[in-house]
């Protein structure tokens, strides 16, 4: 917390001519006698900073100081931005520019913040795969994220459940999402974005021209819309469930998306008088709602469809059979 303090201290100072220690304290959020121990910090570590006395002092940098990130690249910067993921680095292939571009860094600071890289690894670290899944780095990645920090358009080969499609690309953006890859990238000609996942890509070639890049195209704006479009158009059903306090509870663990489960909730009528209560719930077919809701197990009774509750009667059949051969299901 300090040492990015003293940093943005520093920044400040070169940005001003001259700023008081109130002025100081209210950008850094701290007291004016923390200003001053700052300021004697940096000066021992050898950052000119100079105090002016009087009604019309403050602190200033003298000698034309600056502290400078000497050689950093394009490429290692737009890196350095990332280097809070390490593995998405690693499957881009921009482990190494990230790698330089913090000994770069790291060179630049003052020797009270050498550890900062250090120091920050050891308190946050982003693990983007979900439990219990190997991720798989797609093979043609690098490929395609070379394209998209050149703004350059490609031609692949895509291919789908039923078939394969050719197109031109224009790759506008990577989102790394659960562990799956995905590319946002617009259709040259209607000028419409779409979204693929990497590893379907069967091939991928670098076009020789660049292509004018929408300065105003949001990517996470854009792909907050067109992920909650996806999860909202994959269900396709309803189903009518009475559930009990604890099922009611349970619910937006038990199924996925948990968005329209909360909503169901929300626009659920008052409880009965048993405490349940009822909801219509959208789903996205009815046997992913079988296997979801079967692990409310007793704390959800399924209304309608009239199909979907016959499963659960034949469930509960088969359970009465397995747990009822030695006459004790019942208390008998």
């Amino acid at each position: 917390m300090r040492a990015a303090r003293l940093i943005k201290m520093v920044l400040l100072l070169q940005s001003r001519p001259s700023m008081t220690a109130a002025e100081l304290a209210r950008e850094l959020e701290v007291s004016e006698r923390t200003v001053t121990r700052d300021a004697q910090a940096l000066s021992e570590a050898g950052v000119p900073v100079y105090a002016d006395r009087g009604r019309a002092g403050g602190y200033r940098l003298i000698g034309g100081y600056r502290t400078r990130l000497t050689g950093l690249a394009r490429g290692e910067a737009e890196a350095l931005f990332l280097s809070g993921v390490p593995g998405a680095l690693r499957e881009m292939g921009l482990e190494d520019a990230a790698s330089a571009a913090r000994l770069k860094v790291s060179a630049a600071l003052l020797p009270s913040l050498s550890d900062a890289s250090r120091t920050a690894a050891q308190r946050f670290h982003l693990d983007a795969p979900n439990w219990f899944t190997e991720p798989k780095s797609p093979e043609l990645l690098p490929a395609v994220a070379d394209a998209v920090w050149d703004d350059r358009r490609v031609s692949a080969r895509y291919g789908g459940r039923e078939r394969e499609v050719e197109r031109e690309l224009e790759p506008y953006g990577l989102v790394l999402k659960a562990g799956v890859w995905y590319l946002c990238a617009r259709i040259p000609g209607n000028g419409s974005f779409r979204v693929y996942r990497i590893d379907r890509f069967m091939a991928v070639t670098a076009a020789g021209e660049r292509f004018e890049r929408d300065e105003e195209f949001d990517l996470p704006g854009f792909w907050e819309e067109r992920a909650e479009q996806f999860a909202r158009s994959i269900l396709r059903a309803e189903v009518v469930v009475r559930l009990s306090g604890a099922g009611a509870r349970r619910l937006p663990y038990a199924v996925d998306p948990a968005g329209p489960a909360r909503e169901a909730l929300a626009a659920a009528g008052p409880p009965d008088d048993d405490g349940w209560v009822t909801v219509t719930l959208p789903v996205e077919s009815e046997e992913v709602a079988h296997a979801q809701l079967a692990s409310l197990g007793p704390e959800a009774e399924v209304l309608a469809p009239e199909s979907l509750r016959a499963r659960f009667v034949r469930d509960a059949v088969r359970l009465a059979g397995l747990y009822g051969r030695d006459g004790t299901l019942f208390g008998t």
